[in-house]
């Protein structure tokens, strides 16, 4: 289980995350206000602007105020140090 940093010292499980999108489409605002009305909603953008939504596959929406750029470069450094974990053997394969 990897914790991804979406800003202001919140946390998701990297594994859980299906989609990072941009705010800017309507569609995505769609999203995002059918999740508020049936209380799928997780803001933690701290009262920031909402600059990228995450969707959980338990169909949550997350909104973060970190950019979905940054978002996925963390998601990619992550991986990629799990896998150098796993190659050098620092790291047991989770079940």
């Amino acid at each position: 289980m990897q914790l991804l940093n979406i800003g202001h010292g919140n946390t998701v499980v990297m594994e859980r995350i299906v989609a990072v999108i941009n705010t800017g489409s309507s569609p995505a605002r769609k999203l995002k206000e059918i999740a508020k009305n049936e209380h799928r909603l997780l803001d933690v953008t701290e009262g920031r602007r909402t600059r990228s939504i995450l969707v959980l596959d338990s169909n949550h929406i997350v909104l973060s105020s970190v950019q979905s750029e940054t978002i996925n470069q963390r998601m990619q450094a992550l991986q990629q140090n799990y896998q150098l974990e796993l190659a050098t053997g620092n790291r047991k394969v989770e079940p």
